[in-house]
């Protein structure tokens, strides 16, 4: 979880559309409660949904989509959802500054 999330900045805002507006510390702690109860989790990329743009003297806008599969009650459940990220080039480093996770 803490290799993950360094990939999130410090200030960050997730905007999730069952969760609402999260911080950094409610995501890692998402995310830590979602990886032990699925210890199987797998996240794909859907490679042609996604679009990256420039956002000159910040950083860039990347969106698309990604699947998600786990096995619950024996069966493999997958389910594909929408992403807009805002990623943030400062320091020599790219950080997702603000997320939208929606379509669940």
């Amino acid at each position: 979880v803490d290799a993950l999330m360094s990939f999130f900045a410090d200030d960050l805002e997730f905007f999730h559309d069952k969760d609402g507006l999260l911080d950094h510390a409610q995501v890692k702690t998402g995310f830590t409660r979602v990886f032990a109860s699925n210890p199987d989790l797998r996240r794909e990329l859907v490679s042609d949904t996604v679009e990256v743009h420039p956002l000159p003297g910040y950083g860039a806008l990347q969106t698309g989509r990604h699947r998600f599969c786990h096995t619950e009650n024996g069966q493999v459940d997958c389910g594909t959802f929408s992403f807009v990220q805002v990623w943030r080039w400062a320091g020599g480093e790219w950080q997702v500054a603000r997320e939208l996770s929606y379509g669940h």
